[in-house]
Order: C-alpha cells, then structure tokens, then sequence
C-alpha cells in the first residue's frame, strides 16, 4: 500500500511571557479563554500548479469545537451503524467511514452553501454534515420512515439538499458529479461541485472522460480521490502503475494532501474553492487517508493487511486523538471542555439510535411515492400493464 506518512501538523511555539513565580494558566482551568492558535501544515504536493494551499492556518476556539465535535459524531455514527449491523438491525451492504472523517468534516467546514457533493457509497457521515440530522441518517439505515429517504434507500442511497448521494456503482457518481458542475456553471451561480471516489476507482475509463470534458468546458468541478490505501482488499501499490493520484488527471491540475489532518483538508478546500470559482476550471485533490475498518461489514479487513498496521494507524494518525492533541497543547480547547463534547455526542448518537431502531417502516401505499418531483402521469406501471398503482406525494417539495 502507500505509504504511512506519519502526522506532522505541528502548531506554531508562539512567545509566552513566563512570571518569576508559578502561575495558573488557562490549561488548569474548565474552560479555556484563548481565542485562536495558529498550526503548521505539511506541505502539499503540487501537479501543473505553481502556488497551492496556505501551509499555515488560524483556527479559532469556536471553529476548533465545532469541528472536533463533528469529527466525533462522524465516529460515533460508525460505530452505532456497525452495531445495528451486527445486531442484524441494518441489513444489505454497509461501508463505514471510521478513520476518514478529517476529509469530510475539514472539507465541509470550508464550503459554501451554493456548493454541492456527491460521493460513493461511504456515505453516512457526509449525509450528515449535508445537513441530515444523525436520526435521519439512522433511520435510513435501518429502514424506517424518520430516514433521510423514509427508508428506501438505505446504506448506499442517503440524500440531502445540495448532497446527490451516497451511489453504488463504483466511480459512477464522478461523471454526474461533471454534471452538477455544468449545472452551476449553466446557471451562473458560482457554486463548485465536489466529486468523490476511491482509490479503487481511480482507473476506471469514465473518470478520466470526464476529467476531459470537465476540462474541455472549465467546470467548477474538484474531483477528490479518498485514497484510503485499499481498493476493496487490494492494495494501491498492487492496483495502480501510479499511486500519484492527484496527478492523474494529466492536464487539470493537481493537489496531494494529508487526509488525517482536518485543518489540511480545511485550508486545501478553500484553495480549490477560489481556483474553480474563479473560472479556471476542474481541480484534482487527492486525500491520503486510511480506513480501520473492513471494506464493508462482510470484511474483517485483516485478510490483506495485518492488525499491527492498523494498530498503528491508530496511534500515530488518528484524525480525533491528533486533532484533540493540537487543541489542548495549544490551549484552544481544555481536556474538560473536550469532554463535554464526547458525552453530548454520546447521547444524541444513543437516543437517535435507541428511536432509529423503534420507528415503524412506511406502508406499502408508498411504494410509488415521490418517484419523480413533478410527475406528469398520475399513475405508476405496475407488474401488469392493466393495473397501474397511483403515483402519490408524500414529502412535500420546497
């Protein structure tokens, strides 16, 4: 596989002014007052670009809680899912997210509200930073009507405003995710569309047709490749000639940046933001990540890696234990403060896990509703062609 590349977002040593006598400081108290810090980035690796992200940033308090609680939803949701799984609640496929929630959580934190994702099907925790609330991601799971798709979809089908799913047909959300692109372009609302895929998409044939015509049109297109070390079992080093994925895209240019640090996905995301914003067309990100767990819950994930390398992954990069460490040494955030976060996160995961698994699932009149936003004809072609079922709406459309 790639190679690990250990954390190395060291915060910037600013002067402190030491009293002749001990004093208490912000660290021994409850709560911390310091307002901001600033932190180091590892550099990024640039393709077909002469300037890239800033290799520093400013964080403040308030956006250092906000996304270190983030950060912990995203985790706890994956564990509550690969519970539900376990216990037979959730059924079908299942992909979690665990270990990759810095790529989400620093690129949202960056976007706009004009700008639009669509992803493969590890999809859970970036159907909830689209503004899906955990219970409504819960409930798609299990099947039951308080689901973002009142139950329909499932796993690999959760959608939200300004979010096309969770799709999956490996690397098929990439070509659509152009097309959303040309839509903001068509439509002259400056928006910037994010595409996401794995490593093992990243040699199928539609990603680079559109790359091409993403290019050919220069849309407000950032395609980003989660390179999370393993297509399925197979490692990239056994799958790609090139594991320089951010520089495949040949003629759109290209960023590499580390996915374990959620202020490097942050800053990488404003820069590409402002590239295709401002007209110069597609950009190709990849974030360099690592998921602890199988490729799917039918995967022990063991069977093509060892449990030490994972083990290791876990104490040196983990995007939560590294981000948390930045915070408190840097006396943004205090160890109490941080604990607060975790136990409110605890309970809106349980209790929205306790109803997702409660709620009824919708009766079989909705089998044809809400197929199409403004249906035409008001009936639904059924098994035989001589008894049609109603086509009805149920989720009111804004």
């Amino acid at each position: 596989m790639s190679k690990i590349f250990p954390s190395a977002a060291k915060l910037l040593s600013g002067t402190v002014t030491k009293a002749a006598t001990p004093v208490v400081t912000t660290s021994n108290a409850k709560y911390s007052t310091k307002s901001e810090a600033t932190f180091e980035i590892k550099p990024y690796k640039l393709h077909k670009l002469d300037k890239g992200p800033a290799t520093s940033a400013t964080l403040t308090a308030q956006d250092a809680l906000q996304m270190y609680e983030k950060l912990a939803i995203l985790r706890r949701i994956e564990t509550a899912s690969g519970n539900l799984y376990k216990e037979k609640i959730i059924r079908g496929f299942c992909h979690l997210y665990s270990g990759q929630e810095a790529v989400a959580v620093g690129m949202r934190n960056a976007m706009r509200d004009v700008d639009t994702v669509i992803t493969a099907y590890r999809c859970h925790g970036w159907t909830h930073l689209m503004g899906v609330s955990v219970l409504g991601v819960l409930s798609e799971l299990t099947g039951r009507r308080t689901g973002c798709s009142r139950g329909k979809g499932g796993s690999m089908h959760l959608y939200g405003r300004n979010f096309y799913g969770g799709n999956g047909i490996v690397g098929a959300q990439v070509p659509l995710g152009a097309g959303i692109a040309f839509a903001h372009k068509y439509r002259g609302d400056g928006g910037v569309t994010f595409a996401l895929y794995g490593d093992g998409a990243a040699n199928q044939g539609q990603l680079f047709e559109a790359y091409n015509m993403a290019k050919l049109w220069d849309l407000p297109c950032v395609f980003v490749c989660e390179n999370n070390g393993y297509g399925m079992g197979t490692s990239v080093d056994r799958s790609s000639a090139s594991t320089d994925y951010y520089s495949r895209g040949d003629y759109v240019p290209g960023i590499w940046v580390d996915g374990m640090d959620v202020i490097a996905t942050r800053e990488a995301t404003r820069f590409a933001i402002d590239y295709c914003s401002s007209g110069k067309g597609p950009l190709l990100m990849e974030m360099e990540t690592y998921r602890y767990s199988g490729h799917s819950m039918s995967d022990p994930g063991t069977s093509y890696r060892t449990r030490d390398e994972v083990q290791e992954v876990r104490q040196t990069r983990d995007p939560i234990t590294s981000f948390k460490d930045k915070l408190v040494s840097s006396e943004l955030a205090t160890p109490d403060q941080l604990k607060e976060i975790d136990t409110k996160v605890r309970k809106e995961v349980d209790e929205a896990t306790k109803q997702a698994k409660t709620e009824p699932e919708v009766g079989v009149e909705e089998l044809t509703a809400d197929i199409y936003w403004n249906n035409l004809e008001p009936y639904i072609r059924g098994i035989r062609p001589d008894t049609p079922l109603q086509h009805i709406e149920v989720v009111p459309r804004n």
